[in-house]
């Protein structure tokens, strides 16, 4: 089991890590909130015509339905309009720390909301390890003269809880729904909720999909197929087979691979941080998984014996 969810991660992983380079050419002509909801909706689509083809219905309980609605709201919808926002306002390399507060913000609250999720000390230590090594792998894009606003910071920041809650009300709620019901449920809703934002937000642009580029339209098909259809239901396999505060670190190692990106498509070079950062993440998701085994033990003080030659 553990090495099942240490591969669908890695899977996870390499299909969010490119994310932000087919997001990098796309946003050059179609608006942030636009293209997440052109993404999403998409992704939203083809899962529902495959779930139809192969004979499946969604489900129309009202309890499901409402479940779907908040998980779509917080795992999409407003952690998408928060980070797009906040980058307009924060340097990337900042945004990419404040994105990595994410296991931290779920190992809490998965404490409090799941009875199988509670906080213990190798989750901690894990967690912080790949937080210090994604700071350590995106330390040469940082500067002094970093920009950035309170307000940019602040909503990165509630982006990253958002995640987070996200992870443990899926776990919480959505783990036992039938296979593809889950995500292109969620994936619907969100659609709804970012369709009319986009309207609102980028002013009703009027978008010719004809007149973009080649390269904004295979980085928004490529978007749609394989960073959120095809990533959401590895997602739900996940939280079937591990926990929430597990699953929140593909945020850390999702930078490795925009790393590795770098060097194979922009012929950028590997300094030590990339492979002291690389190294740290992979060894802090090995400790939290388990596949590295990490004991604690406290030394208990045998009290009565203290006492006896106190007294003696």
């Amino acid at each position: 089991m553990k090495t099942k969810s240490l591969i669908l991660l890695l899977i996870l992983a390499s299909l969010w890590g490119p994310s932000f380079l087919f997001i990098k050419i796309a946003v050059a002509e179609v608006p942030p909130i636009t293209l997440a909801a052109l993404r999403i909706g998409i992704a939203a689509l083809l899962l529902f015509a495959f779930l139809y083809m192969r004979g499946g219905r969604l489900p129309k309980s009202a309890s499901f339905w409402t479940r779907v609605t908040i998980a779509g709201f917080f795992a999409h919808a407003l952690p998408f309009v928060l980070i797009n926002w906040g980058e307009t306002y924060i340097a990337s390399g900042l945004a990419s720390i404040l994105n990595g507060l994410t296991p931290l913000f779920t190992i809490v609250i998965a404490h409090f909301m799941l009875d199988d999720d509670k906080m213990n000390f190798r989750k901690v230590v894990g967690t912080i390890i790949g937080f210090g090594g994604l700071i350590v792998l995106i330390a040469p894009s940082l500067s002094m003269s970093m920009e950035a606003t309170v307000l940019g910071i602040l909503a990165v920041s509630i982006g990253a809880i958002s995640y987070g809650f996200a992870m443990a009300y899926s776990r919480k709620f959505l783990t036992k729904a039938k296979p593809l019901h889950a995500p292109t449920a969620q994936l619907l809703v969100a659609t709804l909720y970012l369709v009319p934002l986009s309207f609102i937000v980028d002013g009703g642009v009027e978008l010719n999909i004809f007149a973009l580029s080649s390269p904004v339209l295979w980085s928004i098909l490529t978007l749609a197929t394989f960073g959120t259809a095809v990533a959401f239901v590895i997602y739900y396999k996940i939280i079937e087979v591990a926990s929430a505060s597990y699953l929140s670190l593909v945020t850390y190692l999702m930078p490795v691979y925009g790393v590795l990106l770098g060097i194979i498509f922009l012929n950028e070079s590997l300094s030590w941080f990339a492979y002291a950062g690389a190294g740290l993440i992979i060894f802090g998701v090995m400790i939290a998984n388990k596949t590295i085994r990490f004991e604690y033990k406290r030394t208990k003080i045998n009290t009565s014996s203290l006492d006896s030659c106190v007294s003696k």
